[in-house]
């Protein structure tokens, strides 16, 4: 019996990258429960290699014209629409058989709201007596949608570090709505049905909260490369305000935790957990040019013969980067620098609210190169207001430089000022489900057609790329005159086919597990436009 047991719901995708799944706020969560008394148990529902094949939904079934058949080509994108983690029944009995008075539910993402809500429906029919919290990015942005459904006893906006022992200390108690009612980021049904809204709770100081409980983690589940993997935040909150995102227009100010508290917690994970990669998720990794420095001195000393590597996959600004930081970056173990362009449009940085950053990211890509290490750049296309011609600019830019092309297709964030202009525009998607990239959401200035196209172009740059890397000459246009590729078991030269076709026709194809080679839906009006500054 444990008195609250947290959960990771099931994610239904085309698609899951496991190592960015680690529960790490529902360990820091947890480890607040536990430094209050309360004995605390976590459930991955995604911590598993389960996943099954399941039908489109039907609010996405226009994606079929866009993914229409598995295809095994580098230039793939998506076809199956999986569940991903264990069955809702199988968390129903889970939370059953822990006797939890108290059930936590994560809901990070909008376009993943419904599997959050689905378990709470389960949760309340396999353990009834329960009570339910949700809480997470999507509650706390939009806390009046998720308490439509009745599963929902509460929402905790913001940090539920701060609210959620005080919840399980006011139901252990019974101490009354006018209790509950002082609990920071709360929200809950009042006796004549009306809901009472705090504002989100906030952390003031990182370090005066307990490390994350990472014994939690299912670690076996979380390895790269035999070695253990782990997730760390050393802040929160951001100072920027870019209008897609939700984390810079919140009322959680930017705050950084100490250096000495970070290193406690790399110590856990390299000396408990074998820890061998750490992904660092701050908005702003490196913006705090003393603080970063210090980090990364630290790093080298207590753990060069640990052999790490680090990452910062959310991006890293690139003009908070200089010579100094990249190289004590390569000694602590960074290997790929993730860098956030945006794009180089000045009208849509002027829409995105963000600073022109190519000379910085220029100036960090030699650098890079100098010390050996890769780059990877991301631009978002498909945003309201943003033309496709300006994107493929974008990747055009992008094939210039020593990187490779992250193209991220715009999705609305509830909470930001982009979420905002597409309801005033009256182009919101009609389901959470279709704010994901993966589902093409807006069809505005950048048609659907063209944000599945730009997706493509940037993988085949990027494979292209890659044979440039290995030396590789880019091969030269071909005609198309054979409909399977039966005889091609090498999926390089499988994708160096297919790029002799694009190079001469500017279709884009794919290759069926089975053989069949067919034409990808695209905007040929892109694709000819691409062709035309490919250096053959």
């Amino acid at each position: 019996m444990t008195d609250i047991l947290l959960i990771q719901p099931p994610i239904r995708d085309f698609y899951l990258t496991a190592k960015r799944t680690i529960p790490y706020g529902l360990t820091c969560i947890a480890a607040a429960l536990r430094a209050a008394g309360f004995s605390t148990e976590l459930f991955d529902s995604l911590a598993t290699s389960k996943s099954r094949i399941i039908d489109l939904p039907g609010e996405l079934a226009y994606l079929k014209e866009y993914y229409p058949k598995p295809d095994v080509s580098p230039f793939a994108l998506f076809h199956h629409f999986r569940h991903f983690g264990y069955s809702f029944e199988h968390i129903g009995k889970t939370v059953r058989e822990s006797g939890a008075f108290l059930v936590g539910i994560s809901s990070l993402f909008t376009a993943y709201s419904d599997e959050a809500i689905e378990t709470a429906r389960i949760v309340k029919k396999f353990h009834p007596k329960c009570k339910i919290v949700l809480g997470g990015h999507h509650p706390t942005a939009l806390p009046e949608k998720v308490m439509q459904y009745s599963e929902v006893d509460f929402v905790l906006r913001g940090e539920g570090e701060v609210s959620m022992p005080l919840l399980a200390g006011s139901l252990k108690f019974e101490t009354g709505n006018s209790k509950l009612g002082a609990i920071p980021g709360i929200v809950f049904r009042r006796d004549d049905g009306a809901l009472h809204i705090n504002e989100p709770a906030m952390m003031e100081t990182l370090d005066d909260y307990p490390l994350p409980a990472a014994d939690l983690v299912k670690h076996s589940f979380y390895k790269r490369r035999k070695k253990g993997s782990s997730v760390i935040m050393s802040s929160r909150g951001c100072p920027m305000k870019c209008s897609y995102c939700s984390v810079g227009s919140s009322v959680l100010k930017y705050r950084r935790r100490s250096v000495e508290s970070v290193l406690r917690e790399m110590e856990n994970a390299v000396t408990q957990y074998h820890a061998g990669f750490i992904d660092f998720e701050d908005e702003n990794l490196s913006l705090e040019r003393k603080w970063f420095l210090k980090l990364l001195y630290e790093i080298k000393v207590r753990f060069g013969e640990a052999d790490l590597e680090l990452r910062a996959m959310n991006g890293l600004f690139p003009p908070s980067l200089d010579e100094e930081m990249i190289g004590m970056m390569k000694d602590a173990g960074f290997k790929t620098l993730n860098l956030s362009l945006g794009t180089t449009s000045e009208d849509q940085l002027k829409k995105f609210q963000r600073p022109d950053v190519r000379k910085a990211v220029e100036s960090v890509i030699c650098i890079a190169e100098k010390y050996g290490l890769e780059v990877v750049c991301y631009i978002i296309a498909g945003a309201p207001g943003q033309n496709a011609d300006a994107s493929l600019s974008d990747i055009r830019y992008l094939g210039q430089k020593g990187v490779l092309a992250g193209v991220s297709v715009f999705y609305p964030a509830p909470g930001s000022p982009d979420f905002e202009l597409c309801s005033e525009l009256g182009i919101l998607p009609d389901h959470f489900s279709m704010m994901r990239s993966s589902a093409l959401p807006l069809s505005h200035t950048t048609t659907r057609l063209e944000s599945a196209t730009l997706l493509r172009l940037g993988r085949i740059l990027n494979f292209m790329k890659s044979l440039a890397d290995q030396g590789i000459s880019v091969p030269s246009p071909s005609r198309f005159i054979k409909d399977d590729m039966t005889d091609l078991h090498d999926r390089r030269e499988a994708g160096r086919q297919l790029l002799r076709w694009f190079l001469y026709d500017s279709k884009i194809r794919g290759v069926t597990p089975d053989g069949e080679v067919f034409e990808h839906k695209i905007s040929t009006e892109l694709t000819k436009k691409f062709t035309q500054f490919v250096d053959i």
